[in-house]
């Protein structure tokens, strides 16, 4: 059996973390999982192995499978880990990246070091969160809340440049630094995002594809294709 928890991050580190999270599997439940673009990036670590890897923001389903054990994470805020990971978020994009190969060795040393001394889930989580907090540097671009709102409300990319000042280049230079993704990508992804979590709430899908801003069943279905590469109703399972 497989089970999955989030829950909010230390009061400390809520500016930059948006949750933490922990998923188990018990060695009979090892099965494929698909994770879908949701434009976040998450820091993690196997319990098990010792890895520690970030998951970049995704364009397309990353399917793997479940080993037996425990999986922590940490999610930073959309638009934020390039303060606590020190890189443009389009540089880990679609990718899963090693973390000492982003962090110093000696850092990633003794973050594995401390890891492993953990007893609990929730120890874990909180010595991960704090690692991250210790490293974070600079301040996430100011653009991002004004960009994540006009970008879930459907604004024209010219219009939401405008909105913040900015060029469509520039603007399109730092979503894809702060986000991983074009400003036009940016709004799929939140729109698929939020279409994702109505149907897991129970909302049918013609509610769906109106509530989410598709033009349609056909235009929802569409785009599930394009980013989940199953239709809505396997991805649900």
């Amino acid at each position: 059996m497989a089970s999955y928890a989030e829950r909010p991050p230390q009061a400390a580190t809520r500016g930059l973390l948006t949750c933490v999270w922990a998923r188990s599997v018990m060695p009979s439940a090892v099965e494929e999982t698909r994770v879908v673009p949701d434009a976040c990036v998450d820091v993690m670590w196997e319990r098990e192995t010792g890895r520690m890897f970030v998951a970049g923001p995704d364009t397309g389903p990353h399917v793997t499978s479940l080993a037996a054990g425990e999986l922590v994470g940490v999610r930073f805020h959309r638009g934020h880990s390039p303060v606590g990971l020190g890189v443009p978020a389009d540089a880990l994009r679609d990718e899963r990246v090693e973390l000492d190969a982003l962090w110093a060795p000696s850092r990633v040393d003794r973050l594995a070091d401390e890891l492993a001394a953990t007893a609990s889930t929730e120890r874990a989580q909180d010595v991960l969160s704090a690692a991250v907090l210790d490293g974070a540097r600079g301040r996430s671009d100011p653009a991002v809340p004004a960009v994540l709102q006009l970008a879930r409300s459907g604004a024209r990319v010219g219009e939401m440049a405008d909105s913040v000042g900015l060029t469509e280049r520039q603007l399109h230079r730092r979503c894809l630094a702060s986000f991983g993704y074009g400003p036009k990508v940016l709004q799929r992804v939140l729109r698929f995002d939020a279409a994702v979590r109505l149907a897991r709430a129970g909302t049918g899908l013609a509610d769906v594809a109106y509530r989410a801003g598709y033009a349609d069943q056909a235009h929802l279905a569409r785009e599930v294709r394009a980013f989940a590469g199953v239709p809505l109703t396997v991805l649900l399972g």
